[in-house]
């Protein structure tokens, strides 16, 4: 007997290379999980609706921190994303960014399916691991998110972006790049921004958050890992993380 499996909706589109690596990530595990417990036959799959919304659009409505008022278009673009996932028959949906977490309590607002949230992921991991300080690498309204920065603390995770504008421009080129499908020497220039932004040596309790879900795509070897180390530097992969958890969910509902 096939097991149930509850319908996964993915808000993704934004951008559309990570929302692929959901597609696939969610698959490949399927399929490593059917080919380790010695099925026979196809793998058993998670049902799934992607709703892939236009990055452009959605960029063009990121509001100011200073002005609640600027958001309201952003949150509705994506509610009404995930309102279109619920009548698909989603029964729980992750969205397939960082930057829309910085509104998640704004645009979740009368969703009626739960919305895993990405950071709470990464926290946990991060807190079961025992580490104390995180980088945040992402787009500018990510490393500079005082929400984002908040599910850490409650972790007692200190975690903050780069404090030079050069390095935070720098991470940002990187992800315009990866967005475009071109992972080109990504990985170098990740690890070029984190050494710029470290002071001193970093401590093994440290490690480095992909707070945008196309920055583990720089890292090829390591797209589905969750937790691994490149050239010395932890890296907590965001995407692959939310990936794993949604599978959970999809399997067992918590």
């Amino acid at each position: 007997m096939r097991p149930s499996m509850k319908k996964i909706g993915i808000l993704g589109g934004i951008a559309w290379p990570s929302t692929v690596e959901y597609y696939a990530g969610l698959c490949r595990i399927a399929e490593q999980r059917h080919a380790h417990s010695g099925g026979c036959g196809p793998a058993a799959m998670p049902e799934m609706a992607i709703e892939s919304l236009d990055l452009a659009t959605a960029t063009a409505l990121l509001g100011r921190d200073d002005a609640e008022a600027s958001w309201y278009a952003f949150d509705a673009y994506h509610r009404e994303g995930l309102r279109r996932l619920q009548r698909s028959h989603a029964e729980f949906a992750v969205i397939a960014c960082n930057t829309a977490h910085h509104r998640l309590v704004e645009i979740t607002r009368g969703i009626d399916i739960p919305v895993l949230n990405i950071l709470d992921v990464a926290a946990a991991t991060c807190a079961r691991l025992g580490i104390e300080r995180v980088l945040i690498l992402g787009t500018r309204i990510v490393m500079t998110s005082p929400f984002l920065r908040s599910v850490f603390l409650r972790r007692g995770i200190a975690a903050c972006g780069p404090r030079r504008h050069s390095d935070r421009q720098a991470t940002i080129a990187v992800i315009e790049a990866l967005a475009r499908g071109s992972n080109a020497g990504a990985s170098r220039r990740i690890h070029d921004i984190v050494m710029d932004a470290r002071t001193g040596n970093a401590p093994r309790s440290s490690a480095v958050y992909l707070g945008c879900t196309e920055l583990p795509l720089a890292f090829a070897a390591h797209k589905a890992d969750g937790v691994f180390e490149s050239d010395g530097i932890r890296y907590i992969n965001s995407t692959a993380l939310h990936i794993q958890a949604a599978f959970e969910y999809a399997i067992r509902g918590s």
